[in-house]
């Protein structure tokens, strides 16, 4: 272990404390930028599994930001001096749902940080646990994976081949257009470069196109479980991010009822490679 890693690891332990009150005008955005037909959000209404992305927003200052959109390391997240950004996966459990009008905390904690060496340079692995609470008490519990990375010196496709998926049983098709895009990053005040600006994307990072959020193609596979069984609880959710999604092609997003309470859900890149692997469990 290197004396970077120790000062990394010195971040382990480490809380922030933010506040918010669940309003309805986030919802009815991100209702709208997922083409449902719903009615407009009341005083009272439970979120949908894992709209609590839309809450406790980072409101960082514009001379605060990185040249990519981001925020400056350090502070509450370790500064590993790594340029690029992801958001890997979750681990969601939800006691119950925050309702409009809930004054709400949330605390989080930086639960472990790893640095290793792969094929593509120096990686490191930070989760941050958070809970959120409502009026009601403890509502949501959830392990967020950020990986942070060099950039490569050329930027290739995804040559690693994913296991077999499973025979889906419901799906859809996604055309991930930038106004899609964009949406997202608004309602969330997503400021990375990497989801709106094509310029910065293609000639600065080398991606082929604008980078589908993470927990976008998360929503959208919660949205896709919650059209095909209505009013089920989502008592547990997790995703897996596995390759990037960009929107110069269609991806399709599935799932299967492996149980009366458990379903596998995914997302497949054009080539019908698994992008995202996930799993809820219901009630």
């Amino acid at each position: 272990m290197n004396d970077h890693e120790v000062n990394l690891r010195d971040w382990i332990g480490r809380e922030r404390v933010q506040h918010d009150q669940i309003t309805a005008a986030p919802l009815a955005g991100l209702s709208a930028t997922l083409d449902r037909d719903d009615p407009a959000p009341h005083v009272g209404d439970a979120l949908p599994a894992c709209w609590h992305w839309l809450f406790f927003l980072p409101r960082i200052p514009t001379n605060a930001l990185a040249a990519d959109g981001h925020a400056t390391q350090g502070g509450f997240m370790p500064p590993t001096g790594l340029p690029r950004r992801m958001w890997a996966g979750s681990r969601v459990t939800f006691a119950h749902a925050p309702r409009i009008g809930d004054e709400v905390r949330r605390v989080s904690r930086i639960a472990d940080v790893t640095e290793k060496h792969g094929a593509s340079g120096r990686l490191v692995f930070v989760t941050v646990q958070h809970e959120i609470h409502t009026p009601r008490g403890l509502a949501i519990q959830e392990a967020q994976d950020l990986v942070y990375r060099e950039v490569p010196k050329a930027q290739g496709g995804v040559t690693a081949r994913n296991p077999d998926v499973p025979e889906a049983v419901f799906s859809r098709t996604i055309t991930p257009d930038p106004v899609l895009l964009f949406r997202y990053s608004a309602l969330t005040f997503n400021s990375h470069r990497i989801h709106f600006d094509r310029r910065y994307v293609t000639d600065v990072e080398g991606y082929p196109g604008l980078l589908v959020h993470g927990p976008l193609i998360a929503t959208l596979l919660l949205d896709l479980l919650r059209r095909e069984t209505g009013d089920a609880t989502v008592c547990s959710f997790s995703f897996k991010a596995e390759r990037p999604l960009f929107d110069t092609a269609a991806f399709s997003i599935h799932g299967r009822a492996e149980s009366a309470t458990h379903v596998s859900l995914w997302a497949l890149d054009a080539d019908g490679q698994r992008a995202v692997q996930a799993s809820a469990t219901i009630a």
